[in-house]
C-alpha cells in the first residue's frame, strides 16, 4: 500500500459528533426504505422452509414501481431451484466504456426456531433502540439499502457515468446450498460484469459504551472447506475388544487436528488491519500488532494476539472439528468413524495444500482424508487501489469525522469468495456500525442499532454515487 494511500485510510480516533434521530414518519424516503427492510426481513428465505426468489420478486416489483423498465429487471432462478432464485437490475450509465459499479447482497438467511427466540424472527420488530430479527444485520439491512439506492437514484433523476448494478442473491449462509453469486459468475457473467463489487463482510466497530472505534473494509477473505476424517474397521463383538478401533484411530487423530497450529501468514489485508488497528487499541497488544507486522515470526507477539480469537483466525488458515459420527451398535466394535473438519483457509492457498496437511499432522494410514465437496474457487484478495479506497475515507470522514478506517482480513466467507476469481474485485464495506457481541449474526435474537442502519444507507447512497458519477 502507497503512504498516500495509507494517509487517506488512518485518521485520528475522536469521534464524530454522530447523526440526529431519524424518523421514518416525517420522511417519505426514509419510511419507503423501513418497509422495504421491513418486507425483506419478514420474508423468511431459510434453506428449509423459505423462498429467496420471492424475496427477489418482490424486491423487482418495487424497481418496478420506482420506474424501471423490464428490461432492465432480471428475476431468475437456477434450473432445479425454484425457491433459491434471485434479481438483478441495472441503472445505465452515460459512458460505454467505463465499467459498472455492482451492489452485491445475498438475501437468504441462516435458520431460526421461533421456540428458541425471545420475539419472533421473521418480523421486524424495533426495541430500546435496535432492529430485531433474523437478517436484520446479516445481510437485509445492506440488501434493502441497495434496493434504496436503486430507487433514490432513478427517483432523483440520477445519471451516473458508469452503470450501477444490483445482484441479490440466495445461498450463501449454507454451504450444501447452490450459491446464486457463483451461478451468475459461472452462467450469466455478462449481467454481473462490473470493474468491482460492493458486499458484505465486515461492518463499522463499537466499543461497549457505543463509541465507534474504527469503519473496516474487507479486502480479503478465506476459503471455507470441509475435510472428512475416516477410519474403517471390520468390527466385531464388544466383548473381545481390539487395540485396532476406528474410534479411537478417529480420536487420535481429531485431537492431533486441534494441537497443531498453522504459521502465520500475511497480505494486504490483515497487514493493514493490524498495522491501523495498533494505535486504537495500544498498550501490550498494539505493540505486538506492529511487531507482528515487522516480523510474522515474532513468537512473543503472536502469543499475545492469539489471545483474542478475531485476531489469531486472521493471522493463519484455521481447522475446526465441527462433527462426529461412529459406531452401528452400542455392543459392536465399531466399522467407521467419521468427522468433519472446517477449514477456513488463508487467501491464495490452495485446499491441496491443507487436505496434504492434515495428512502429515493426523500421521495414521488408517485415517483418510478425503474432501466432500469442493465449495468453491480459491478465495483470492482484491487489490487495495486508491480508486476503491479514497472515495471510502472521502464520504467516511464526512459523516464520521476523526473514526479511522482499516482494512480486513475476514475469517468467514461471503459472496466476493465467487467473485474476485472471476475477475470482479469484491469488497466489503457497509458503514454499519456494529455492538461488540457482532449483533448476534447467526445466533439467537440478532439485531442491529436502528441509528446504525440509517448511518449505513447515508453512507453507502453516497458511496455508491460517488463511485459512478466520476
Amino acid at each position: 500500500m502507497s503512504a498516500g494511500l495509507a494517509a487517506a485510510l488512518v485518521f485520528s480516533t475522536v469521534l464524530g459528533a454522530g447523526f440526529a434521530g431519524a424518523d421514518p414518519a416525517a420522511d417519505p424516503g426514509l419510511k419507503r426504505f423501513h418497509d422495504t427492510y421491513k418486507e425483506l426481513v419478514e420474508t423468511n428465505t431459510t434453506l428449509s422452509a423459505g423462498d429467496c426468489t420471492l424475496a427477489a420478486t418482490r424486491m423487482a416489483a418495487r424497481l418496478k414501481a420506482a420506474g424501471y423498465p423490464d428490461a432492465d429487471i432480471h428475476v431468475f432462478s437456477p434450473p432445479g431451484h425454484p425457491k433459491e432464485g434471485g434479481v438483478v437490475a441495472v441503472l445505465h450509465g452515460s459512458d460505454p466504456g467505463a465499467k459498472a459499479i455492482l451492489m452485491l447482497a445475498h438475501i437468504d438467511v441462516v435458520e431460526a426456531r421461533r421456540a428458541d427466540w425471545t420475539r419472533d424472527p421473521f418480523t421486524l420488530i424495533e426495541e430500546d433502540g435496535y432492529f430485531y430479527g433474523r437478517g436484520t444485520s446479516d445481510m437485509k439491512d445492506q440488501a434493502a439499502i441497495w434496493v434504496d439506492n436503486m430507487v433514490r437514484y432513478r427517483e432523483e433523476g440520477f445519471h451516473p457515468r458508469r452503470s450501477i448494478k444490483l445482484a441479490l442473491t440466495c445461498g450463501e449462509e449454507t454451504n450444501s446450498a447452490l450459491n446464486g453469486a457463483g451461478w451468475l459468475a459461472t452462467h450469466e457473467r455478462d449481467l454481473i460484469d462490473a470493474e468491482f463489487a460492493l458486499t458484505e463482510g465486515v461492518d463499522g466497530v463499537l466499543d461497549p459504551s457505543g463509541r465507534r472505534i474504527a469503519l473496516e473494509v474487507l479486502a480479503a477473505e478465506k476459503t471455507s472447506q470441509n475435510y472428512v476424517l475416516e477410519a474403517t474397521n471390520p468390527g466385531g463383538h464388544s466383548s473381545r475388544p481390539e487395540p485396532d478401533n476406528a474410534i479411537y484411530h478417529l480420536v487420535r487423530a481429531v485431537d492431533a487436528v486441534s494441537r497443531y497450529t498453522f504459521p502465520v501468514q500475511l497480505d494486504d489485508a490483515n497487514r493493514g488491519f493490524f498495522t491501523g488497528m495498533a494505535p486504537i487499541v495500544g498498550g501490550e497488544a498494539g505493540r505486538a500488532m506492529l511487531a507482528v507486522v515487522k516480523d510474522p515470526q515474532d513468537t512473543a507477539a503472536v502469543a499475545i494476539l492469539d489471545r483474542d480469537t478475531d485476531w489469531r483466525a486472521m493471522l493463519r488458515t484455521t481447522c475446526v472439528a465441527t462433527m462426529l459420527d461412529a459406531g452401528h451398535a452400542t455392543n459392536a466394535l465399531p466399522q467407521r468413524a467419521r468427522a468433519n473438519i472446517n477449514c477456513r483457509i488463508f487467501p491464495g492457498v490452495p485446499w491441496e495444500e491443507i487436505q496434504a496437511q492434515l495428512v502429515k499432522i493426523i500421521d495414521d494410514p488408517k485415517v483418510s482424508v478425503t474432501i466432500p465437496e469442493v465449495r468453491g474457487p480459491v478465495a483470492q484478495p482484491a487489490p487495495l487501489s486508491a480508486r476503491v479506497m479514497t472515495p471510502i475515507a472521502q464520504v467516511a470522514h464526512d459523516l464520521w469525522p476523526g473514526v479511522p478506517i482499516v482494512t480486513a482480513l475476514e475469517p468467514g466467507a461471503s459472496d466476493a469468495q465467487f467473485m474476485n476469481p472471476a475477475g470482479i474485485p469484491t469488497y466489503g464495506v457497509s458503514g454499519i456500525f456494529i455492538d461488540p457481541d457482532g449483533g448476534h449474526i447467526h445466533g439467537l435474537n440478532e439485531r442491529v442499532r436502528i441509528q446504525s442502519v440509517y448511518e449505513g444507507r447515508t453512507f453507502l447512497y453516497r458511496l455508491v454515487k460517488l463511485y459512478a458519477g466520476t
